[in-house]
Parts: C-alpha cells; structure tokens; sequence
C-alpha cells in the first residue's frame, strides 16, 4: 500500500495565514511555531541591542530587524522562515 503524498504548500498559502499564526514554510511544508519564552524574548532583546549599536558605532548601512519578519531562503519561493533576529546590508 502506498503512503499518502503529503500536500505542498506555496508562498501564496503562506501568506494567507491567519495574522495571529506563527508558521514557516519549508521546502512546501508549512510548520507551526510555538510561541517563546520570557527568556527567549529577554535574550533576543539583548542581542538586538548589541547588533544595533555595534552597526551605528561603525557606522554601518545594515540595519537589524527583530521577528516577526519574513526572509525568503529561495528563489523558488518554497522557504519563508521567521528569524529571530536579521541583518540586512
């Protein structure tokens, strides 16, 4: 007996959450995320101000963007991932 095909998802389905979702698409593949801890959030935070500051003390162009914010890994559109923290140059 064949298994069943798991369904693919697009970009498109992933944008069509509902705003109150936490998710990522990977390789078609939409996975639920769970919500983070205090700690998590504490540590997120902190990390978020060293990168800031340290990018304007060098006066640097790239600029940091903490979740949620969407970074598409390909150009297939099959990967939108949720980082934590990013850095655009």
């Amino acid at each position: 007996m064949a298994s069943p095909q798991k369904q693919s998802y697009t970009a498109e389905d992933y944008w069509n959450l509902p705003e109150d979702i936490r998710a990522e698409l990977i390789d078609g593949q939409i996975y639920n995320m769970a919500p983070p801890s205090r700690l998590h959030q504490k540590l997120v935070g902190e990390l978020y101000t060293i990168l800031n500051n340290y990018i304007k003390s060098q006066k640097g162009r790239c600029q940091v963007y903490p979740a949620p914010f969407a970074v598409n890994l390909d150009a297939n559109d099959k990967n939108w991932v949720e980082p934590d923290i990013s850095v655009i140059c």
